[in-house]
Order: C-alpha cells, then sequence, then structure tokens
C-alpha cells in the first residue's frame, strides 16, 4: 500500500515557537515517531511538507542584509527550504527507523513543478507571504522590489505571490525509481520549486504552490492508494470555531464538494486540504484522510480525523 503523507506546518515548528532550531528539531523528533508508527504498519510512505514559516522567515531575513548585497529569488528561498526541512525529516526519521530495528533509508529529492503560465494567479496574487508591514514600509519595499502588498485584515500589509496551480510533478520518475529500492522519498517540499515552459525551455519562476494540491498531484501521478493530510486540527469540520461546529467523520466526496460551494472551507486555512482530497479522491477512486499528526496511526485507521471517500 502506498501512501502520500502530507505534514502539515506544525510537522516543524510547534505553535508559539519562534522557529528556533532547538524547537525544530524537538517538533520533527515527534513527526518522526508518527511516520515511523505508519511505515510499522506496512505502508510504502511518501513524504510530502509545507514551508510557509520557514520562506517567510528566509525573505524576511534578506531585507536585512547591507544595500550592496544581492536579495536571493522566491523560487530559491523554496528550494533552500526543501534542503533545510528535507534533511531535518530524514535525519531525525532514520534514527527512529533504526531504533525500532526497520531497515529504510530516506531520500529528500529537490522537486520542481510545472504550472502554467497562463495561469491567473500572475496577473492577481493572493498568497501571502513574510511579516506584516507598515504602509510606508510597504510602499518602499513596492518600489525596491516591485513586491505586491495587500492589506492585512490584522493590520498593515503583507506581500502577496502568485500560488497557480499544479500541472506536472517533473521528478515523478525519479520519485518512482526510490520507492523501487525500498527507499522512502521526501518531495514537493512547500508545494514544490515553481517551473514555467517558455520558448521550449523549463524556467523557474516567483511563486508559491499550495502543498496540499501538490501532494494531491503527485499521489496522483503515482498511483497511490491513500492521501493522508496530517495537520493540527482533529479533523475537517462544517461552522468551525463557531457555537454550531460539526466534526465530520466520514463524507462522500460529492457532498463535500457542495459544503465548500457553501462556503465551509476558508481559502487560508482548510480550503486547500479539502481541495486537495475531492480532486485525489474523485479522480483515484481512493480515499483521502485527514487529521491530527500526533494521531497519524488512527487517522489511517478510521478512528480519527475525516474520511473522504467516492
Amino acid at each position: 500500500m502506498l501512501a502520500v503523507v502530507a505534514l502539515g506546518g506544525n510537522a516543524l515548528l510547534p505553535p508559539g515557537s519562534r522557529g528556533n532550531p532547538e524547537d525544530q528539531w524537538r517538533a520533527v523528533n515527534s513527526t518522526s515517531k508518527s511516520l515511523s508508527d505508519i511505515i510499522a504498519l506496512g505502508y510504502d510512505i511518501v513524504i510530502t511538507h509545507g514551508n510557509g514559516p520557514q520562506v517567510g522567515y528566509l525573505m524576511e531575513s534578506f531585507e536585512y542584509l547591507p544595500i550592496d548585497y544581492p536579495r536571493q529569488t522566491l523560487d530559491l528561498a523554496v528550494a533552500m527550504t526543501q534542503a533545510w526541512i528535507g534533511f531535518m525529516i530524514a535525519h531525525s526519521l532514520e534514527k527512529e527507523i533504526v531504533s525500532r530495528g526497520l531497515r529504510r533509508r530516506v531520500a529528500v529529492v529537490p522537486t520542481r513543478v510545472l504550472v502554467s503560465r497562463d495561469d491567473p494567479e500572475f496577473l492577481n496574487p493572493t498568497k501571502p507571504i513574510g511579516r506584516i508591514y507598515t504602509d510606508i514600509e510597504a510602499k518602499l519595499l513596492a518600489k525596491q522590489h516591485k513586491w505586491v502588498f495587500r492589506e492585512d485584515p490584522r493590520g498593515g500589509y503583507r506581500r502577496v505571490v502568485p500560488s497557480p496551480r499544479p500541472v506536472k510533478i517533473l521528478e515523478v520518475d525519479i520519485i518512482r525509481a526510490l520507492l523501487s529500492q525500498n527507499t522512502i522519498p521526501i518531495a514537493v517540499g512547500g508545494g514544490g520549486i515553481p517551473v514555467i515552459l517558455e520558448d521550449g525551455e523549463l524556467k523557474s519562476i516567483e511563486a508559491v504552490i499550495d502543498k496540499d494540491s501538490a501532494s494531491s498531484l503527485l499521489a496522483l501521478e503515482l498511483g497511490a492508494d491513500i492521501l493522508v493530510i496530517l495537520t493540527d486540527v482533529p479533523a475537517i469540520a462544517l461552522n468551525y470555531g463557531k457555537p454550531n461546529q460539526q466534526w465530520l467523520r466520514k463524507v462522500k466526496v460529492e457532498q463535500l464538494k457542495r459544503y465548500y460551494e457553501q462556503g465551509h472551507f476558508p481559502p487560508g486555512s482548510m480550503g486547500p486540504k479539502v481541495l486537495a482530497a475531492i480532486n485525489f479522491t474523485e479522480k483515484s477512486g481512493n480515499k483521502t484522510v485527514i487529521g491530527h499528526l500526533e494521531e497519524a496511526i488512527r487517522v489511517l485507521r478510521g478512528e480519527s480525523g475525516t474520511i473522504v471517500e467516492v
């Protein structure tokens, strides 16, 4: 059984943490225990992960460089986070696997994902990254770097970047080959490094692809038996955070689509996960499960979380 396991931001950065290395290692070591539980059940797995806090950290750090130092582009920052987060997961997971007497290697695959240059996101970017800026700071940075800013509901302004739909995972054959060698791939980190096809040549482009959308596409291209989305909430809920909140334990994909169209799942939180589940389950006929990272085994067994099925 092949499972694509998509890890949310809490896999590396616990709530309230500023992102110091000690906190990151503590979080990833806990995550490795959950992943090893899945492997011990007999699953072959491909691990994917987000990078929101880390790519925001890098982009903000570049601003503090001396004025004559070059600023790195967003596509390069995504590539950096793939190595950063991938190394931490691979190193920690291999140690946990060995401690359980299992024999598996873990490999990080820097992954490019093809997107369309005609995607409407490039004309109207919507993905916020980095910190909140004042009006004066935002105007200055927009002039200096040609960044686009949008007003934040909490006050101030945040940089927004394109978040185009993934079209193809370019390293899928390498990922498949690693699986055939009994190796656990870590791939499409942060949604993958976005590339476009221009004049017959692949070129990287500044954007951030949604991690859950890319994970869903990868699961389809690999012919995975199940898509596992692990996050920091117990399950999908209707009316989340309201007095009439209702957890969904098992839901048909067509019903989930109706709930989505009714506006139950905000774009900045559960929305992308729900869309990823709909995409994978509708096209493959296989289940998607969504639940809390710390309950990974119970989520896989259907004892916790949400099961999306045809």
